[in-house]
C-alpha cells in the first residue's frame, strides 16, 4: 500500500512520473488492477531516484517490477489461451521482447550502472502505455464482443 500511496504523489511530494488514465481501462478488472500496480511500481522507481538512498530503493523496486511484470504476463497469456484470443501469439512476442529488455536493464543495473536514466524510465512508461492502449485493448474489445454474443 505504501508504494501505491507514493506512486500517487510521486513519493516525497514529487509529481508522479506516470499518471493513471481512464484510457488504460480494458474492462477486464483483474488486468486493469495489474496495470495500475505496474504504473505504481514505475512511479516508485522514479520516486526512489530522487532519494539519497535511491540505489537501494531503485534496485528493490526494479526487482519488484520485473517479478510483477512476469506474473502479469503469465496470467494474461493463460487467460488469453483460455478465452481462445486469436492475438495470443503476437501478444506473447511483445511480452517476450519486454522481458528481454528488462533483463538487459537489470543486468546493467546489477553490474554497477546504478544511474537508471530517465531514458530507461521513458522507455518503460511509453512501452506500458502503448501496450495497454494498443495490444491489451485488443483483448478488451475481444471480451466485450464475446459477451455481447451471449
Amino acid at each position: 500500500m505504501r508504494a501505491l500511496a507514493e506512486a500517487r504523489n510521486g513519493g516525497g511530494g514529487r509529481m508522479a512520473f506516470m499518471e493513471w488514465s481512464d484510457d488504460f481501462e480494458l474492462g477486464v478488472p483483474q488486468f486493469d488492477n495489474h496495470h495500475k500496480h505496474l504504473v505504481s511500481l514505475l512511479n516508485s522507481i522514479y520516486a526512489g531516484m530522487g532519494r539519497s538512498s535511491g540505489g537501494d530503493v531503485v534496485g528493490n523496486v526494479l526487482n519488484d517490477l520485473i517479478d510483477y511484470a512476469t506474473y502479469h504476463f503469465d496470467a494474461e497469456e493463460k487467460w488469453m489461451a483460455e478465452k481462445h484470443f486469436p492475438g495470443l501469439a503476437k501478444h506473447r512476442i511483445e511480452h517476450d521482447q519486454f522481458r528481454a529488455r528488462m533483463v538487459e536493464i537489470h543486468r546493467d543495473y546489477t553490474r554497477g550502472h546504478k544511474g537508471l536514466s530517465l531514458e530507461i524510465l521513458e522507455f518503460l512508461k511509453t512501452w506500458l502505455a502503448t501496450h495497454i492502449v494498443g495490444s491489451d485493448a485488443e483483448y478488451g474489445r475481444f471480451v466485450l464482443k464475446a459477451e455481447k454474443r451471449r
